[in-house]
């Protein structure tokens, strides 16, 4: 290479040395807009040195400061072993006095400078005849971090000056060059760590509330509920059945003052329209047959704290026009008395219902509707947070074998097969699945294979197909019923599956996949449609 970049001296004009240095200067300057964390920018720069302007053997020694030792760590033109003899201690050699004195040595003839170390290239692989060697130092401000160097063919026609002037201009890029990596891998390590941190502050704030994930969805969730925690007003739970409504609602609970106090839940849909009054606001003694002493309701028992009033568009009409008035007024009455008693209550609603559709059709109050709804909070469904079903998939997985001393677990295979399913009944299916699995497995390890036949079968929910499986077989996975909108069914196909079980509802609602209460609400509202 020596010989036929000197053969092109004799030959070449200072225009084409000025047409060298410009495709030198376009190709590192291009290199670096593409990729500055890439050891290809130093290491194609020295290569074009040495093609384009016949500087030779060009390498890039760089000063550690753990060990104040400098190496060479870009190099083009030298082999492996000569590389590894690349290591300088400050004032060692030419390029040792370079690193201390951050000056600019030339050697016009290495085999007459006693100085000159000749310890990476052994002269019998140098050219014959004089050969020069340059050294400039690489800083970053006014700090020596390192040493570009090369040979240099001392036949050559072009001036010493010249490459006197691209090399200065590339040392200046090499410190550039140097410097952003080191200042972007700062970045990118402080950045990593800081990800770490909050991955783990996200994780302890999840497990805090009793909340298991870590996914965006879910963590936007819990950032809206902790920025309103502090504040009175009436948070308003809204999402599909069974995606966690209840723990959110204890969340909210805990991050907020009211923690030491009383967190009181009450499903509307569990209580009969006779008995809400006098659930939610307690009676006096008297106030019905078998009253025989007064009791204070739940609204009372959960002064100074939060009550948690789940599936709220349960509620009847007649008592959500009493539970406005506590609302707006903070007082209630017990049932049978006479004097308002004062109640400090934070007021978390929840449903999976559109309560704006109830309200249009008569169904729910609208004033009371805008009472709740001052803070509405989504909650993700389980299908939007998939990257937190192994983790969930895990804590029940755990739980149950140890409230059943089993020891079921799932391999890869079947962690991925449960982040693949649609989960239209979210958290509470993916549970219930789980335990399913759990009871009636018949290995220690399960596979997708094995998820795969707990799944439920989804297909459109009529009667003749789910009465046909019949109600009392053995476990068979096609009885698995799938999660169904309060719009699935007709009432025709309600009344078909009251007249399949006699006439009992409870046991229609059982056959279905829906609670008695459900069951009447749709039986209720379809018939009046009708």
């Amino acid at each position: 290479m020596d010989s036929t970049n000197a053969d092109q001296d004799f030959e070449a004009t200072p225009a084409f040395w000025r047409s060298q240095e410009m495709l030198l200067l376009q190709q590192v300057t291009g290199l670096m807009g593409k990729d500055l964390t890439s050891d290809n920018v130093l290491n194609e720069m020295l290569h074009l040195l040495s093609e384009l302007l016949g500087l030779n053997r060009g390498r890039i020694v760089l000063l550690d400061e753990t060990s104040k030792v400098a190496n060479i760590r870009y190099a083009y033109g030298l082999t492996r072993e000569e590389i590894k003899r690349g290591i300088y201690a400050p004032e060692e050699g030419i390029t040792g006095r370079v690193l201390a004195r951050g000056q600019l040595i030339i050697v016009q003839d290495i085999d007459k400078e006693p100085s000159f170390l000749g310890r990476v290239v052994e002269r019998p692989n140098l050219p014959a005849g004089p050969v020069s060697f340059i050294a400039l130092p690489i800083m970053i401000g006014q700090k020596v971090i390192g040493v570009l160097a090369t040979h240099r063919i001392r036949m050559r026609a072009r001036p010493l000056t010249d490459d006197l002037s691209i090399l200065r201009i590339l040392a200046t890029m090499a410190g550039q060059i140097l410097h952003l990596r080191t200042y972007v891998r700062e970045k990118t390590q402080a950045l990593e760590l800081r990800n770490q941190q909050l991955a783990r502050a996200l994780e302890t704030r999840t497990n805090n509330y009793g909340i298991v994930g870590t996914s965006p969805q879910l963590l936007q969730a819990i950032s809206e509920l902790e920025r309103v925690s502090n504040s009175t007003a009436s948070v308003l739970l809204l999402g599909e059945s069974g995606t966690g409504k209840e723990l959110f609602a204890r969340a909210l609970h805990l991050a907020s003052p009211r923690q030491d106090k009383p967190f009181i839940k009450i499903n509307c849909a569990a209580i009969p329209d006779t008995l809400f009054e006098s659930e939610l606001f307690g009676y006096e003694r008297g106030a019905f047959t078998g009253a025989n002493s007064a009791r204070a309701g739940w609204f009372e028992q959960a002064d100074g704290g939060t009550i948690f009033l789940d599936e709220i568009g349960e509620l009847p009409l007649s008592m959500q026009t009493k539970l406005l008035r506590t609302l707006q007024e903070g007082t209630i009455t017990r049932l049978g008395g006479k004097r308002e008693l004062k109640v400090d209550v934070r007021l978390v609603a929840a449903t999976n219902r559109d309560l704006a559709i109830e309200v249009s059709q008569g169904l729910f109050r609208q004033d009371l509707y805008y009472r709740l709804n001052v803070i509405p909070i989504h909650l993700p469904t389980l299908a939007s947070r998939r990257s937190d079903i192994p983790a969930l998939a895990l804590q029940f997985l755990n739980r149950i074998n140890q409230a059943n001393q089993r020891n079921v677990s799932f391999d890869a295979s079947a962690m991925e097969r449960l982040q693949q399913h649609s989960w239209p009944g979210n958290i509470r299916e993916l549970s219930n699945l789980i335990e399913r699995m759990v009871l009636l497995a018949d290995q220690p390890v399960l596979d997708s294979s094995d998820i795969e036949r707990f799944l439920p079968i989804v297909h459109e929910a009529t009667i003749p197909t789910v009465v046909s499986s019949g109600l009392d077989s053995s476990f068979n996975h096609d009885l698995v019923r799938p999660y169904v909108a309060a719009s699935s069914h007709s009432l025709e196909q309600l009344r078909q599956a009251v007249q399949r079980c006699g006439g009992n509802k409870s046991r229609a609602a059982q056959m279905l996949g829906m609670t008695a209460r459900q069951f009447n609400y749709r039986w209720k509202k379809i018939a009046l449609g009708d």
